[in-house]
């Protein structure tokens, strides 16, 4: 199995990417808030993978972090959440707010992203809970690279959660907050990004 694909960003919108590697198109299924963090296209990116294989099909999922996709694959391991909705958990929930819910059994939070019922959030909270708890306490430091791409992404996530508790859809807030961004060279305070974000708008 892929552990990561490094190459060249080709394509990409909020659901999907395609990443060159010597010639070859690899596409791959991604968290929407990894739409507004990626590189512009034609430069060079990474993505952690996880593969799906089933009989009918042989998806594979790119993350920006290592700790996404870890937790993306303890998600879609449990029984009657599968893939598509630990993507979307972590398309819409920065990993650390994402983390804080189920280890302290916040089922609310949970629940406001759609497709995500109260059944299936107190399964996730039933099931990573104690997993969740255990590997923050033997989490080894990150190296320098991987903690700044996570700062980032971090910033970004909360700006997207912000925007939608102020009512805009997930696919509305993208696109504001990647409009907001090309305003500035690097990323701004979170403040900074919302108001330009909802100037936009």
């Amino acid at each position: 199995m892929f552990e990561y694909i490094k190459g060249t960003l080709m394509a990409i919108n909020p659901h999907k990417a395609v990443v060159d590697v010597g010639g070859i198109g690899y596409l791959l299924h991604i968290p929407l808030s990894a739409f507004s963090v990626t590189p512009p296209i034609g430069k060079e990116i990474i993505f952690y993978i996880s593969s799906c294989i089933r009989e009918d099909s042989h998806k594979n999922f790119g993350f920006l972090s290592i700790d996404e996709r870890n937790l993306f694959e303890k998600m879609s391991s449990i029984s009657g959440v599968g893939p598509k909705t630990a993507l979307a958990l972590i398309g819409h929930l920065n990993i650390q707010v994402l983390e804080s819910a189920i280890t302290t059994a916040n089922s609310t939070i949970l629940s406001k992203i759609p497709g995500i019922g109260k059944k299936t959030a107190e399964r996730l909270i039933i099931e990573l809970r104690d997993k969740i708890l255990k590997g923050l306490k033997k989490a080894p430091l990150k190296a320098t690279p991987q903690k700044e791409l996570s700062q980032k992404d971090q910033k970004m996530n909360d700006a997207l959660s912000a925007l939608m508790n102020l009512g805009y859809n997930s696919l509305q807030a993208q696109q504001a907050l990647k409009k907001a961004l090309s305003n500035f060279k690097e990323t701004p305070e979170l403040s900074v990004l919302i108001r330009k974000a909802l100037s936009n708008t």
